[in-house]
């Protein structure tokens, strides 16, 4: 299992947000974010956003907390990440 967690940079909604991914399936990152108790309506296509209260039992779960650059390098490397470009066309 390799699930990465970014630390949480993004403010909204009253609360700082990270992402959370899967450098070998989306099965993985989807099983493991149910695992996790994280909401679908989190999951943005190749990620999902989590808040910084959850960082602590998402690495007791099994996650790896990364930079964001590493993240995004794993995730790029392994085929999932969805580009901003493709984001704006829909795809």
């Amino acid at each position: 299992m390799t699930v990465l967690i970014d630390p949480p940079l993004w403010p909204n909604h009253g609360t700082i947000w990270g992402h959370l991914v899967s450098d070998e399936s989306l099965d993985e990152l989807h099983a493991f974010a149910r695992e996790a108790g994280i909401p679908e309506r989190g999951f943005d296509r190749d990620h999902y956003d989590y808040p910084l209260e959850r960082q602590a039992q998402l690495v007791d779960l099994g996650a790896s907390l990364v930079s964001t650059r590493e993240l995004i390098r794993r995730l790029r490397a392994s085929g999932l990440r969805v580009t901003a470009a493709a984001r704006r066309e829909g795809a």
